[in-house]
């Protein structure tokens, strides 16, 4: 920085010393519960330190999926804003694989980096690089091979299924690359540092918008123009991850809180048996959210293009209200996690306690802004103020800012588990409430009636049923549901107190008989 002009290096120096927005809003809500004794202020700033940068690189993300959708529905219309949501549970299947590595990933790292005990950490970060590859390229081969009939298994919407399958074909390629970026992001913040990890992954974010803008609108390559941006800028993320793990710092990003030796083992079989076990339950909750979508995209087809393409939007905007449980969930596995590797469970209790409240206060901050602006931020989507499908979004933005306030309970009461090593219970909370109440209320608001099933070997026919007609309630309390729920199941497993025995046997040190 010395060999740079007097003048910029005060002018950079003077960006470096504002106030940060994002920073003072979460300690402005935490101090305020503070105030009122609901948290202690001490682990308000320890907090707010580790889940600001998380927050923003989650609106950094999910904005940059909104504008993607944005950018679609106004170069190409409707149908491609169809067929891009379409495609969009197969591409969440990179976070489902990747978080459920990435899961197992911050609980091992976390409780390394307090202990210090750095072997150990290197083999967990190797481990969870292999095994990720391992499950993530399988599947990109797939959606190259077969994005058509993925697509055409939820449509029967010929334009929105041909868009689709050309994004899908296209996006899939960045499959490994993003799931490589969820376990880079949790090594980060697994040690405390989820400011670099931030840094890097809004860096991503910021190129995929750019990228996005010039070839959807500059090069006309329209939703395959939206693909080719979202690969590459994982493609840099990976690459910023890569350098500044193997070296102790990047370019542009600065110094990494620990150095990874490449050249040491990926085959610890105790490091692969704990990322399983840990990882598998956290997978497959993310994964009940992406598989939930497409039995709820082929209910949505029913209502119509327009409903489908609003349900899209309003999914988008979900996202990045949803952006405080990334900070907050991340900030209890890390706290939590280095609270249970120096044998202090009492003290992990307590950071799990206050960041649940802090997360809910301010999801509802989140859900009121939203909701005061809903009708101007869904007609951003739209190629026309008059286009059809702005009302039913707005309704179901407005259904999504009451349920994501309870997000914050779910999400808040499952990083402690997930940092003990105990992840069942929150994949099961969200499956119950995604599966068993959320979408068979979907299905209630699309038909009027179950069709007669015939029993085979039986010999018996259930009848047809008739089914209340509320509409489009079916998809506003779908939305409270999957919420709800979990919140519920995920706090009273916190409050029972068992994760701190099962965290035990993943502690540093920790044998198979443990």
């Amino acid at each position: 920085m010395s060999r740079l002009p007097s003048s910029l290096r005060a002018l950079i120096s003077y960006v470096a010393d504002l106030p940060n927005p994002f920073r003072a809003l979460i300690l402005y809500i935490g101090f305020a519960l503070a105030r009122i004794g609901l948290i202690d202020r001490h682990r308000v700033v320890r907090t707010s330190d580790l889940a600001w940068p998380r927050i923003v690189t989650g609106i950094a993300r999910m904005s940059k999926n909104a504008v993607d959708v944005a950018m679609v529905g106004v170069a190409v219309g409707t149908s491609a804003v169809a067929g891009v949501g379409f495609a969009g549970p197969y591409w969440g299947l990179a976070f489902a694989l990747g978080g459920g590595v990435a899961g197992g990933t911050i609980a091992l790292v976390s409780q390394r980096y307090s202990a210090e005990a750095f072997v150990e950490l290197g083999d967990a970060v190797r481990s969870s690089v292999l095994l990720v590859i391992a499950i993530s390229v399988p599947v990109s081969g797939a959606f190259w091979l077969y994005a058509p009939a993925f697509i055409d298994a939820l449509s029967s919407n010929e334009a929105a299924i041909a868009y689709g399958a050309d994004y899908l074909r296209v996006v899939g390629l960045g499959v490994p690359f993003a799931a490589l970026n969820l376990v880079g992001s949790r090594v980060l913040v697994g040690c405390d540092d989820a400011y670099t990890a931030m840094r890097v992954r809004a860096g991503g974010a910021v190129a995929n918008i750019v990228l996005s803008a010039l070839f959807i609108f500059g090069l006309g390559w329209g939703v395959e123009g939206a693909a080719v941006g979202t690969v590459l800028s994982n493609v840099l993320a990976v690459a910023g991850f890569t350098v500044g793990l193997v070296r102790g710092s990047a370019p542009l990003v600065g110094e990494f809180p620990v150095a990874i030796d490449p050249a040491g083992s990926y085959l610890n079989p105790e490091m692969l048996r704990d990322l399983v076990e840990i990882g598998v339950p956290v997978g497959a909750r993310n994964l009940v959210w992406t598989a939930a979508e497409f039995p709820m995209l082929a209910i949505l087809d029913v209502f119509g293009e327009n409903t489908v393409a609003a349900f899209v939007i309003a999914r988008r905007i979900w996202g990045i209200m949803n952006t405080p449980g990334w900070g907050f969930g991340l900030a209890s596995s890390s706290l939590v996690g280095q609270e249970l590797g120096v044998e202090r469970p009492d003290e992990a209790e307590a950071y799990a306690r206050d960041i649940i409240r802090f997360s809910v206060a301010t999801y509802a901050v989140s859900a009121v802004l939203i909701a005061v602006f809903a009708t101007d931020i869904v007609s951003l989507f739209a190629q026309s103020p008059d286009s059809p499908e702005i009302p039913i979004a707005v309704n179901l933005v407005y259904a999504a800012c009451a349920a994501v306030i309870f997000q914050g309970i779910s999400g808040g009461a499952a990083g402690p588990l997930d940092a003990a090593g105990d992840t069942k219970i929150p994949f099961a909370s969200q499956f119950l409430g995604m599966f068993c109440v959320s979408i068979p209320l979907a299905y209630v608001g699309a038909h009027s009636s179950t069709p007669a099933i015939d029993l085979p070997l039986v010999g018996v026919t259930v009848p047809e049923v008739a089914l209340p007609a509320i509409g489009l309630w079916g998809l506003y309390l779908a939305f409270m549901a999957e919420t709800t729920i979990p919140a519920a199941i995920n706090y009273l497993r916190f409050r029972s107190g068992k994760w701190k025995k099962i965290s035990e046997a993943y502690r540093p040190g920790a044998t198979a008989d443990d």
